[in-house]
């Protein structure tokens, strides 16, 4: 057995993981950085990048079908080929992903290893014949698709496998009708599939106010996806004929859907159910997820948790502030913590959803004195010419304090402007500033000082 130590251990090559690498051998401490399998993470190779390479290519598909309302003229028969859609999302992903590694491999203060990490003992981690050991150790392992007993006897698809077919699903079924299931059934809808998608709560996206939802089920019905909210009961087995039936029992009775292809996306677990956590004093919670305090530090002294498998947040951009909080408290002084994190994320259906902050219902339900402004996208001029009237801007302000408590915007360019929301928010900056401030015409985002002037109770 090959046993070396280290200034620090990094288990995993994700969003939090890799720049801390670069920055602690960029200090000059001697790192091992260990990948099982994909360089970059879930974002770089089965998430971010790669789906919304394929919303691109939709959006394209999309823009087609309208052309002649907009007065373009197009031939007539346009198709997708989903060959060269996943080739250019391959081509993307192979990219990133190599350049990560070389860099890796190439850093004087960074020694790779590939395999399946597990702690073999206190601070020790094996990975294959290799022992090694640091007093500090970051664990940033990511997570991975849940897929439910009830289908694993089926033929069934993930957000990763779906992302290797090459010919198109004749009717695709989507069990779950959150970001996962309602963007990949959009890409697969505007492509030229038959979709279906089957949610057990009593609306898609049940986390945001259901008007958000109501208008997010509106305009995907309106591109001819079947949705099917309020499934309490739903069984799936092969056909005779080989296609794949799901029984839907929902508030409006019961239904059975059947189709080529059937995507479970219903929530991610995290991987730490190989690390054997329990020789290095660690257990992970119910869920599978690695306990942290507010620094990202376990509880044991010199041991991290970031990125998805800590639960404390599911997307790139939180596990990238999970390393800004680590590197900031170790290396630069600073007392920075997960729980001044402002929850902020996009949804990339098209038009997107950014969200900021704490819905209209949270708000209420913590006792704030809410103040609502909100404005229809088809009564912003800059949606109108664009003919993507589709959602609505929503603001909640604490009517005491006068600060921003959240934001929606759903609509084309929400993903965008969103930022400039969670800006203001980060600042502390009370809603007048962003009320009499002047915003380039014309804009979506020039609405907003508009609806802020009208403020109001909420319905």
């Amino acid at each position: 057995m090959n046993k070396r130590s280290f200034d620090a251990i990094i288990i995993g090559s994700g969003q939090a993981g890799t720049p801390l690498a670069f920055k602690m051998a960029g200090m000059g401490h001697k790192v091992a950085f260990i990948e099982r399998q994909h360089f970059g993470g879930s974002c770089i190779n089965t998430g971010c990048t790669p789906t919304k390479t394929y919303v691109a290519s939709a959006r394209t598909m999309w823009e087609a079908g309208r052309a002649a309302g907009m007065g373009v003229v197009l031939p007539e028969g346009a198709r997708i080929d989903l060959k060269k859609v996943k080739q250019r999302k391959d081509a993307l992903t192979a990219s990133m992903a190599r350049g990560i590694e070389q860099g890796l491999r190439e850093h004087p203060n960074i020694s790779l290893f590939t395999g399946e990490a597990a702690f073999a003992g206190h601070k020790c981690v094996k990975v294959d014949e290799h022992r090694l050991q640091a007093a500090q150790i970051f664990i940033n392992v990511g997570a991975r698709p849940h897929v439910p007993e009830a289908f694993r006897k089926l033929s069934f698809l993930t957000n990763e496998s779906i992302l290797a077919l090459e010919e198109l699903p004749g009717h695709l079924i989507i069990i779950g009708g959150s970001y996962v299931g309602l963007e990949f059934g959009q890409i697969f809808r505007r492509f030229g599939s038959r979709v279906s998608i089957i949610e057990n709560m009593d609306s898609i996206v049940a986390h945001e106010d259901r008007e958000i939802s109501d208008l997010i089920h509106t305009f995907l019905h309106q591109e001819g996806i079947d949705l099917y909210t309020g499934a309490d009961c739903v069984e799936a087995g092969m056909e005779e004929d080989g296609r794949i039936g799901v029984s839907v029992s929902c508030h409006d009775g019961e239904t059975r859907v059947t189709g080529s292809h059937l995507l479970v996306a219903v929530g991610r677990k995290p991987n730490t159910d190989t690390l054997n956590l329990d020789a290095t004093g660690l257990k992970a919670g119910k869920k599978g997820f690695i306990e942290v305090d507010e620094y990202l530090e376990t509880g044991v002294k010199g041991i991290y948790a970031l990125g998805d498998c800590n639960g404390r947040g599911a997307f790139t951009h939180t596990s990238y502030n999970d390393y800004e909080i680590v590197s900031g408290n170790l290396f630069n002084g600073q007392n920075r913590k997960v729980t001044d994190r402002i929850p902020t994320y996009c949804l990339y259906t098209d038009p997107p959803l950014g969200r900021a902050g704490m819905t209209k219902k949270e708000a209420l339900a913590k006792g704030h004195h809410v103040l609502e402004a909100k404005i229809p996208m088809k009564d912003v001029n800059r949606a109108r010419e664009k003919d993507e009237t589709h959602g609505m801007m929503q603001l909640i302000i604490d009517a005491g304090s006068e600060k921003i408590l959240g934001g929606a915007i759903l609509g084309t360019g929400g993903d965008e402007i969103i930022s400039g929301i969670v800006n203001a928010m980060a600042a502390g900056t009370p809603y007048p500033v962003l009320r009499d401030a002047v915003i380039p015409h014309p804009t979506v985002a020039e609405l907003i000082p508009s609806m802020l002037g009208s403020l109001s109770k909420p319905d």
